[in-house]
């Protein structure tokens, strides 16, 4: 089994490469040399400290692209095979092919005389698979394992790109052989330069990216402690926003593979995927509070939860199913760029808290298409370009911030308008206040003038009232003595009728014209002496629930007016049956009962057995002529309910 930890394997030179061959193979390489090392579009590489470093990129060196992936080594060392080792300058990182295998070879001529100590380096850190086959003094090689698929302990450098030591302790020139496979495009760059060169721009480097990390650090942090005092929402968006912007920017870098989590290589796609969703998604939610969308604009509104919807599906996509989905796309500028055009839309609206929002993702804008058209190879990639995207990030945090804070001093400075317009308007309010209180206290001085003369009048009048009240007063107890000699002598004139028996149907009625007639006739009949209660004897009562009733003061019994009398739980209309008990006693009103039951509209069984138990009451009692008092008597005997 291979070793991965700079594990060589001895791989002896094919023999029928003949040293006549490898003799006229260097005569060539060293007669280029002369032409300033532009052989094969400068695959030629000389060690000179008089040069601090040399970088080439993929379409500056000889390679073969091996689309079957069944090449080995030994079959690139193959004679014959080493023509098909060209140099393509149209080659970009755009054309790189993630199904095949790249062969790259170059010579690199040594310089013992050197007083520097020389490595190879490799900056794309996100290649999964390297092979170098470095060649040794006896015709063989060593083969050396680099990657991004290899856990981080096995570098020979503990840095985030991928080194290799060089070997230059005798003259030559040594013919260097690369296999490079990746999941995604590779920027295949390769830079030889001095060990010196190597540590000053790693350690500046490392130093910035301190600078960098350790900013959003700080923002986040103020941020956070921003959302704690005010509890506004868009402050914890966009802290997360900053963490997942960091997130992303280590997976990036390599910094993330390093320090996170150095033993799993195999998070690193899967991060930066995650990362990078996070991203487009806080930033998304921010931008919908900081531009207040659902009220300035529904349609961009509703956009944006529609591209954080597509992006969602994407992501998921890319987590369950297509890991590539989450290499930046040239789609990726959309959500930026839909939020750019956002806020320059709501600006000109006249929302003037968005104008260093809109500078800010104006920046990341421009950073993002840089760092798309470079990973899609429209664009040649430079220190610059690499860390396009880092610069855009930081400026945008940094605007972002400067908005956030400017946003709180333009609502301060209008809140402020708004105050004292308030207290202007209080001013104002205050000055007609006392306007009106002196018209109304002007208007009360004659209201109440006026109601002095008036009440003068009242006065007068009211004691004119009063003398004419006396008057009436005096004409009314006349009145009401007549009144009451009248009502005597109808009383007497009605009584004498009643007991007369002389009175018709329609005569009747004139006395007994309803149930509320004949219920106050039998109230006045029973207790115009005095109540007696039933239950317990005694004789003060009060009003009953119900009309024509008297409750007992002392046990609470109710008794109505028709209890004890032949009226009593009778079910038609009691002035009915006042009629029909006096039929019973009346000499001129002896009507058959189909007769009365048709008067009276009565079944004619009811008018019987009403007349037959006014009998039988009148019977019990003895009265042999009995006369209408005695049938509003009271009677013990027990009642059928008609």
């Amino acid at each position: 089994m291979e070793k991965t930890q700079a594990k060589t394997t001895q791989i002896n030179g094919r023999q029928n490469l003949s040293m006549k061959a490898q003799f006229f193979f260097f005569l060539f390489l060293i007669s280029i040399s002369s032409f300033g090392q532009k052989m094969s579009g400068d695959a030629f590489l000389k060690i000179d400290d008089r040069l601090e470093e040399r970088i080439l990129d993929i379409s500056q060196l000889q390679f073969y692209e091996d689309k079957e992936n069944i090449l080995d080594f030994e079959d690139i060392l193959e004679g014959s095979f080493q023509e098909n080792f060209t140099v393509k300058p149209e080659f970009s990182k755009n054309n790189f092919n993630t199904s095949h295998t790249y062969w790259i070879r170059f010579a690199l001529e040594k310089n013992p005389e050197s007083l520097k100590n020389w490595i190879l380096e490799f900056y794309d850190q996100t290649i999964d698979e390297i092979e170098i086959y470095v060649p040794r003094q006896d015709g063989t090689y060593e083969k050396v394992l680099m990657g991004y698929s290899l856990p981080f302990s096995e570098r020979t450098f503990r840095h985030k790109n991928f080194e290799l030591e060089l070997e230059n302790q005798s003259p030559g020139i040594d013919q260097y052989y690369i296999k490079i496979r990746s999941s995604q495009k590779a920027d295949i760059r390769i830079a030889v330069r001095s060990m010196n060169r190597f540590i000053f721009y790693a350690l500046n480097e490392y130093f910035l990216y301190g600078i960098f990390y350790g900013m959003i650090a700080i923002i986040a942090l103020y941020n956070t402690l921003v959302y704690f005092a005010v509890k506004d929402i868009k402050y914890l968006y966009y802290t997360f926003y900053l963490l997942s912007v960091a997130i992303y920017a280590m997976c990036v870098d390599g910094i993330s593979f390093q320090y996170l989590w150095p033993k799993n290589p195999e998070y690193n796609q899967i991060a930066k995927g995650i990362t990078s969703y996070f991203v487009v998604a806080w930033a998304i939610l921010f931008s919908i509070r900081f531009l207040n969308t659902k009220v300035r604009s529904q349609r961009i509104h509703k956009t944006l939860w529609v591209i954080l919807g597509i992006k969602t599906i994407l992501f998921l996509i890319g987590l369950f199913w297509n890991n590539k989905l989450f290499e930046i796309k040239y789609y990726d500028v959309i959500p930026t760029f839909f939020i750019f055009f956002s806020s320059i839309y709501i600006w000109t609206k006249g929302y003037q808290v968005v104008r260093f929002f809109v500078i800010a993702y104006g920046v990341l804008f421009i950073g993002l298409m840089i760092k798309v058209l470079a990973n899609t190879g429209i664009i040649p990639h430079n220190t610059i370009i690499y860390y396009s995207l880092h610069f855009a990030f930081l400026l945008e945090m940094l605007l972002l911030t400067f908005a956030l804070g400017d946003r709180i001093r333009i609502l301060k400075k209008n809140r402020d308008r708004a105050f004292q317009r308030t207290i202007k308007q209080i001013e104002i309010n205050y000055g007609l206040k006392e306007k009106v209180n002196l018209e109304l206290e002007n208007k009360v001085k004659e209201r109440t003038q006026e109601l002095e003369s008036k009440s003068a009048m009242m006065e007068s009048i009211n004691r004119q009232l009063i003398e004419k009240d006396e008057e009436i007063k005096r004409i009314n107890s006349f009145l009401d003595k007549d009144n009451w000699k009248l009502k005597s002598s109808i009383k007497q004139s009605f009584q004498d009728r009643l007991t007369n028996k002389l009175l018709s149907y329609e005569e009747f009625k004139k006395i007994f014209p309803d149930q509320s007639a004949c219920y106050r006739y039998l109230e006045e009949f029973k207790w115009s002496k005095g109540f007696e209660c039933k239950s317990c004897g005694n004789h003060k009562s009060s009003t009953g629930p119900k009309l024509f009733t008297k409750r007992c003061s002392k046990c609470g019994y109710i008794e109505s007016a028709t209890v004890g009398t032949v009226f009593h739980g009778v079910k038609f209309p009691l002035e009915k049956g006042f009629y029909i008990a006096y039929t019973v006693i009346s000499e001129t009103e002896k009507q058959t009962l189909e007769k009365l039951s048709e008067m009276l509209d009565l079944r004619k069984n009811t008018v019987g057995s009403f007349r037959k138990r006014v009998k039988d009451i009148l019977d019990s009692n003895g009265h042999s002529n009995p006369q209408w008092e005695d049938i509003m008597g009271e009677t013990n005997v027990q009642k059928t309910v008609l």
